[in-house]
Formats: structure tokens, C-alpha cells, sequence
């Protein structure tokens, strides 16, 4: 340890009086503080986040190949798509709208036909199956979600009735008495509210597609996040006549908007830093008033004053450092205490704990900032210290 390091330790651990010592203790205190709950808020947020992402990506193929006149022998397409380098599972789909009525009541609902079959491949619908085994789907049964089962008060074995956009052309027999075949629940009330599940061929037969006709193709990829850019692969093998969708374009608005959330929150705690980094401040400025005497000495016997701002800029940087780490650890202890302890309404988050996750790129930047900042608020005080000439530092002794 050089002299300036041991010179700025002995300031910091062996102030003279209460009062630096408590001003010491306030600063330590003001940048653990902040650090602690800008680790646990971007924890949270991020746990919450990525819990949203993998039901997204659990109901949703990660890519979409559609063709808006529908897609003819999609059995040859699935081939062609299953050959692309990075293609885990492809499944056809039908999605469309289509009316429920129940004792009068009529509501507009999203109507999705898949292959029981392949529909493992590309989604997890089964993993959010509440009622009901969806390798028992037929043409003779659907599957809805929570919130509406609750709303309209159905179970299984319950008749539902389904009518086609196009059933106000009379004797078309657009209407289907179908029954409750199995219940999810994603977690996400819009779609458990919004979304029923039917058979393929089911669906085929509602608006009256023929057999080897879909509106769509899912595909699930090893790797998700790279959806994007797997986009340009599809199309080489499959033509420009298609439209391709990821999962993060159809839901873009609401990434980014946890996005400008978590950094929102991030800048706002970033402000209790900010605030301790003035208490650095005054704690430097008080420590430089009553250390006139010893800045004389030591510049007296030589000391540049280079060094003598290192010093206290040191000083400043160890009460930050203290902070930063009695931060870090606490924000570590408190997440892992919300994430294995606290309870949360399974009925509502469709968890039943706090999904806490802790990323190092996140606490990287967060104990960089705060390091940053504290040292910002060394550089005053510090070069106050530095120009003080050895003969006003010794005048009066």
C-alpha cells in the first residue's frame, strides 16, 4: 500500500470527532442504500420481464410464416422449413375471429386451430393446461381459457356455441354446437379471456377452408432470440410470396415498453446515488477544513499536490467503494430472500413467488455508475485541498 492509500484509509477510519466520523458513516450508508435498491427494483423488473417472455414464447412460435390467401399443401412448405439450419419443431395453424354465445350473451373472441399432434413442437399449451389433455382435442371439442370459463361458468363436458363471421347468410349453417374439451391458463388475462383452441380440421370447416389449407405455419427455433435474424433464411427457401413474423415483432410495443420501464426506474434510483454522492461531497469538504494542518506538513516535506488531491480523492472513492459493496451484497440478500420467501396471488401473477432475476450485466452497470458518480463528487473537494499553500496551512501554528 503506498502512502497516499494509507494516508486516505487512516482519514477515513480515524476521523477526529464524531462528526466526520457520522458524516462518514452517512455517505457509506446513502450510496449502499441506493445501490441495494436499484439491484433489487432492475432484479424484479427483469424477473418480471422475462416470466411475461417465456409465456409469450410458451403460447406463441417463436416465427410465423403466413400468406394472406392462406397457405395450399402446407405439408410441402413444412418440409421446405424444416430443413433450415436453426428449425426445432413446425406446426400448421388456422387463426381467425369468430363469436360465442352463451344464454343470449354474443362476444367476439380469437379462435386458433392447430394439429394436436405436432402443436408440442412450436408451443407449450399443454404445459398451461389447467383442465384437460390437449392430445384429447377433436373436432367435437375446444379448449378455452381461464378468464372466460369463469366469466361465462363453464367446465368440462359444457356445450359452447360458436358461430362463424359468416353465418348471417341463412342456410349456411355456420353455427357449431362444440363442448368443453380443457381450460389454460397463461397467467396473461387478455388471452386466457380471448383465445379459444380448436381442432384443426375443426377450424378448416369454420371458415370453410379445404383440407390442405392453413392461414399459417409455427416454428420454433433452438435459440428464440435469434428470430430476427433468421428472417432472411426463411424467405430464401421459402420465396418472397409469404409473410414471416417473429414473436418480438408482434409484441414490439410491449418489450420496449418494459424496456423504457426497467431504465426509467433505473435513472430515477440512479438519483439516491446522486444524492449521496452529495454527502461525499460536504463529508470531503469538512475532512479538508480539518486537515489544514497535516496538507501543510505533508507539503512542507514535499508532497506534490498531485498527491495531495489523490488523497482525498481516494478517500472518497474508499467511502464509495464501501457503499457499493455493503449495496451489493444487501441487494443480493434481499432479492434472494423476495425470490425464495415472499408470496405472491398465484390467481393473479400465475406464479406464486416474486420472479427475481439477478443479471451480472445489470449489477455491472449499476456498481459502475455508482462508482462513477462518487468519484465526480471527490473532484471539488479534492482540488480544494490540492491548492492550499503550505505557508496559509501553517500560519496560525
Amino acid at each position: 500500500m503506498n502512502y497516499e492509500n494509507w494516508i486516505s484509509y487512516r482519514y477515513l477510519i480515524a476521523s477526529k470527532g464524531r462528526f466526520l466520523s457520522f458524516l462518514n458513516f452517512i455517505s457509506i450508508a446513502g450510496v449502499a442504500i441506493g445501490v441495494m435498491a436499484l439491484i433489487v427494483v432492475t432484479g424484479v423488473m427483469t424477473g418480471f420481464g422475462n416470466n411475461l417472455r417465456e409465456k409469450i414464447i410458451g403460447t406463441t412460435p417463436h416465427i410465423m410464416v403466413e400468406k394472406e390467401t392462406g397457405i395450399r399443401d402446407y405439408e410441402e412448405i413444412k418440409k421446405q422449413i424444416s430443413v433450415i439450419h436453426g428449425v426445432k419443431g413446425v406446426s400448421p395453424y388456422i387463426q381467425g375471429s369468430v363469436f360465442i354465445e352463451n344464454n343470449g350473451q354474443a362476444m367476439g373472441v380469437a379462435i386458433r386451430g392447430i394439429d394436436p399432434e405436432t402443436e408440442n413442437q412450436v408451443t407449450e399449451v399443454d404445459k398451461y393446461l389447467v383442465q384437460g389433455k390437449l392430445k384429447d382435442l377433436d373436432e367435437e371439442h375446444v379448449i378455452v381459457g381461464s378468464e372466460l370459463a369463469r366469466y361465462f361458468g363453464y367446465s368440462l363436458g359444457d356445450p359452447i356455441t360458436i358461430i362463424s363471421p359468416g353465418s348471417g347468410i341463412a342456410g349456411q349453417g355456420w353455427r357449431y354446437e362444440l363442448k368443453i374439451g380443457g381450460v389454460f391458463n397463461t397467467g396473461m388475462a387478455d388471452l386466457d379471456m380471448n383465445l379459444i383452441i380448436v381442432h384443426l380440421h375443426k377450424a378448416q370447416g369454420i371458415f370453410n377452408l379445404p383440407k390442405n389449407v392453413s392461414t399459417g405455419i409455427g416454428v420454433k427455433l433452438y435459440n428464440p432470440n435469434r428470430a430476427r435474424e433468421m428472417k432472411g433464411s426463411f424467405y430464401d427457401f421459402i420465396g418472397r410470396g409469404f409473410l414471416v413474423r417473429t414473436w418480438i415483432d408482434i409484441n414490439r410495443n410491449l418489450f420496449e415498453a418494459l424496456f423504457l420501464e426497467k431504465w426509467g426506474l433505473f435513472i430515477i434510483l440512479t438519483l439516491m446515488i446522486l444524492v449521496a454522492a452529495f454527502n461525499i461531497v460536504s463529508t470531503l469538504i469538512v475532512s479538508v477544513a480539518s486537515k489544514i494542518h497535516d496538507i501543510g506538513i505533508l507539503q512542507s516535506i514535499g508532497v506534490t499536490k498531485k498527491s495531495i488531491r489523490s488523497i482525498f480523492t481516494k478517500q472518497g472513492l474508499f467511502i464509495g467503494f464501501c457503499g457499493t459493496s455493503l449495496g451489493l451484497a444487501g441487494g443480493c440478500i434481499i432479492s434472494y430472500i423476495l425470490k425464495t420467501y415472499v408470496r405472491v396471488p398465484q390467481e393473479i401473477y400465475s406464479i406464486d413467488h416474486v420472479p427475481v432475476d439477478l443479471q451480472l450485466s445489470d449489477m455491472g452497470i449499476i456498481v459502475v455508475c455508482a462508482m462513477l458518480i462518487c468519484y465526480l463528487a471527490t473532484i471539488y473537494p479534492a482540488a480544494k485541498a490540492a491548492k492550499l499553500q503550505p505557508v496559509e496551512a501553517l500560519r496560525y501554528e
